[in-house]
């Protein structure tokens, strides 16, 4: 080999070992960022020129790759909306709130959180794209064109009219016929205002009783909303205190309202025939009859506004809001590829599909190739820092020797050329 093959050699030595301690620094830099895969060098025999001749220089070169398949730990978090895979798959995000095909990208960097305008979006500034679902939580639409960018402004739980009233109650049989008691209970309209209507209940006969209900009026105003119909509902009850009879069946109120909200026709759920679990009768055992009431609750719900936000196991986005209810708005999907090493990367932990890694194929939580998202979590970087400073030293050692091969090639020149002269 000539002292100029010796040189060339030593210089692609230098230039591979700078790239590899590039590498390591790199790592070394990130080893506590989120969803962080590790760059790892490969060294690579370089040849110029065929070997077969004495002048050939040899050399090397390097490529660079990333641990894809590599999961680093998973450790809990505090926030609801920080998210981790479980086994192989990316979390799908755009670079813009149109999650437009061409914008997405994929990572495992899952420390989502709400910024001002409602959007979920990570440490880096991507947003977090899910699929829409229906009021009972199915997903809606799916594959890469059934994709939204997840919003969580403006929601709010629309009002749900009363259809039920269910009593829990227990009537004096040792009161006189013709005695009243009154009870009261709450319907929730159309339009979401709170009413309150007066029960009236009163012993016709042994063992029978009949309940009337008055108009609704405001529970913030106590004004008159509507009429109620003029329904009476008659209950008879066994010797031991059951109810044996109740009479119409279903027990209808219908409500006709003021306020603009539609007409409502409430069933009075007084409970199961032979059944303890609604209006019973029982001596009150005092000198002065009273009515027990331990329950009376309606189904209707009032107008909510947004009060949190979570993500559970699975990806499936609640939202709870002001009247109780939680409703699941979106499903988180997950990503995977046929050559996850094949993607590249457009930021620190995003990286993009190529032709090499295929296109990819969308999935929910744990279902096909697609690992477990897991809630309250995030993933932490695949550095292990003990290996890159192992691997620094062998850097290190190597660009040193390289060095001095191109200081003694230097010196051999600088020899030959003093013979020349």
């Amino acid at each position: 080999m000539s002292l100029s093959a010796s040189l060339s050699s030593a210089v692609s030595g230098l230039t591979a070992q700078s790239a590899a301690l590039s590498a390591i620094s790199e790592n070394i830099a990130n080893s506590s960022t989120t969803g962080y895969k590790t760059k790892e060098t490969s060294f690579e025999a370089l040849v110029s020129a065929s070997m077969k001749s004495s002048a050939a220089a040899g050399g090397v070169t390097t490529s660079m790759s990333r641990a894809m398949s590599v999961q680093g730990t998973i450790s809990t978090s505090a926030t609801e909306t920080n998210l981790a895979i479980n086994g192989s798959g990316y979390f799908i995000v755009a670079d813009n709130t149109s999650g437009a095909t061409s914008d997405l990208a994929y990572t495992r960097n899952g420390s989502f959180s709400t910024d001002a305008s409602g959007y979920l979006v990570n440490s880096e500034g991507y947003y977090l794209q899910g699929y829409p679902t229906d009021e009972d939580g199915n997903v809606i639409g799916g594959g890469v064109s059934g994709l939204e960018t997840i919003n969580l402004s403006n929601l709010t739980s629309p009002a749900e009219a009363t259809s039920t009233v269910s009593v829990s109650a227990i009537l004096p049989a040792e009161a006189e016929v013709g005695d009243t008691f009154t009870s009261t209970a709450s319907v929730v309209d159309s339009l979401g205002a709170t009413n309150i209507v007066d029960q009236t209940w009163t012993k016709t006969d042994t063992n029978t009783w009949t309940l009337t209900t008055g108009n609704p009026y405001s529970a913030t105003t106590g004004e008159e909303t509507g009429t109620a119909s003029a329904t009476t509902i008659t209950i008879t009850f066994d010797t031991s205190g059951l109810p044996a009879t109740i009479s119409p069946d279903p027990a209808d109120v219908t409500f006709s309202f003021t306020n603009g909200a539609a007409d409502a026709t409430v069933e009075m759920d007084l409970g199961e025939i032979g059944s303890s679990s609604g209006v019973t009768q029982s001596d009150s055992g005092g000198n002065d009859p009273s009515l027990t009431v331990n329950s009376i609750s309606n189904d209707g719900i009032v107008a909510g506004s947004l009060t949190s936000v979570a993500i559970n196991d699975g990806g499936q986005v609640e939202a709870t809001f002001s009247n109780g209810l939680t409703k699941v708005i979106y499903q988180v999907p997950v990503a995977t590829f046929a050559n996850s090493e094949g993607l590249t990367q457009v930021s620190g932990t995003t990286f993009k599909s190529t032709n090499l890694s295929g296109s990819a194929t969308i999935n929910l939580s744990g279902v096909g190739a697609s690992g477990s998202i897991v809630a309250s979590a995030l993933e932490g970087s695949t550095t292990d820092t003990a290996t890159e400073f192992n691997k620094m030293i062998v850097a290190q050692q190597a660009y040193s020797a390289a060095s001095q091969v191109v200081g003694s090639v230097k010196d051999m020149f600088d020899t030959l050329i003093s013979v020349v002269r």
